[in-house]
């Protein structure tokens, strides 16, 4: 057996105690996502033995078959079950619980399969004299591993888009390097690069889910303030306008029904928020009640404001006591200060919210005589 192997999956292994300890340890990180990246960790550690055994005991005297097929079994039943894991880790409002109960039913299905195979070696098998060999459907295995990694990379993808991520593009190359690694073992069995490449890849992902979960904001899931002034540090060409927004007698809300209400409410606001604007901006929370919108595309500004207003008017239907809110919008002028772009904004939502006021009080005179 190659020394060097053993070196390095105990460098490996060793790696991934470390992450364990390193999410144990982190406040930064909830229960649930804690949870995940160690089932993650060590459910690579775990299949990384595996394949130590599986080397060790390949072509060792016939005795040691069962640990042979056992060992191989488990291998090749486990690996589609570490991708699964870190989607589960990305999908904090469960969402998408659906698709990833169907991904289960599929990958157990897989199991079955797989064990009802192991007497006629349709997918690998073991002879009589202990010696491994791939079966004839070997590629069943390889479509499982593959189809797993792309679901994750698409559901990484598609999370990035709802935490408002810029670099959503990089989880693609990282899944390529990981297929990189998997084909060249498949090419060259004796070369063991799989899951050297899953630990590494598996790292890389932990700081990437890690950097894009700093940037939010923990109540409303809006990129957070700190997001915002290292977006407004500098001019940026693609910036136009800045919208801001502020939620009406939120005080009151607060006294009124409480805080844990008051949460409630600047969630739904935000929900709204970011499905009228995230497709064309950046959605901000500033504190408190305060949020904004840096908006690409000026055009799109009538119709988003419009889409956002009717989703707050539909929430309220369900809750008659969801606040309004009030918002007012500036260009961003080029070489201005965002600060001096922020204060028109703010005066023209003080002019929108004393029109809205005035309004309201000419409705209740109108109902009073």
């Amino acid at each position: 057996m190659d020394e060097y192997f053993l070196i390095l999956t105990a460098i490996d292994v060793g790696v991934l105690l470390f992450m364990c300890m390193m999410v144990y340890a982190s406040e930064n990180l909830s229960d649930r996502q804690k949870r995940g990246f160690l089932k993650t960790f060590v459910l690579i550690a775990a299949i990384s033995i595996l394949e130590v055994v599986t080397v060790v005991v390949d072509k060792a005297p016939a005795q040691y078959r069962w640990l042979n097929l056992l060992t191989n079994y488990l291998g090749f039943a486990l690996t589609p079950a570490v991708p699964l894991c870190l989607v589960h880790i990305l999908d904090k409002q469960g969402k998408g619980r659906s698709i990833r109960r169907s991904a289960a039913v599929i990958w157990f299905g897989y199991i079955v399969f797989l064990a009802a195979s192991l007497p006629f070696g349709t997918v690998f098998g073991v002879e009589a004299d202990n010696s491994y060999f791939r079966g004839e459907y070997f590629h069943i295995y390889v479509v499982m591993y593959f189809m797993s990694i792309l679901y994750l990379a698409v559901a990484t993808s598609a999370s990035a888009i709802v935490y408002q991520n810029k670099s959503k593009i990089l989880i693609f190359p990282l899944m390529g390097f990981l297929l990189l690694g998997t084909i060249v073992q498949l090419a060259f069995p004796n070369i063991h690069t799989t899951w050297l490449c899953v630990t590494l890849i598996s790292v890389l992902y932990y700081i990437y889910c890690n950097e894009m979960w700093n940037q939010l904001d923990g109540l409303t899931g809006l990129l957070n303030q700190a997001s915002y002034l290292n977006r407004t540090s500098a001019a940026r060409s693609g910036d136009k306008v800045l919208i801001v927004f502020d939620v009406d007698k939120f005080k009151q809300i607060n006294d009124t029904y409480g805080h844990l209400y008051g949460d409630r409410c600047l969630k739904e606001v935000a929900d709204c928020m970011k499905t009228a604007y995230a497709r064309y901006g950046g959605c901000y929370r500033m504190g408190g009640d305060e949020f904004c919108v840096i908006l690409r595309n000026e055009d799109k500004e009538a119709s988003c404001a419009e889409e956002f207003l009717h989703l707050l008017e539909e929430k309220r239907k369900e809750n008659p006591q969801l606040p309004t809110v009030s918002y007012g919008s500036a260009t961003i002028r080029k070489g201005e200060n965002i600060l001096t772009t922020k204060e028109r904004a703010d005066q023209n939502m003080y002019v929108f919210k004393k029109a809205r006021k005035e309004q309201e009080a000419l409705e209740l005179n109108s109902v009073s005589d």
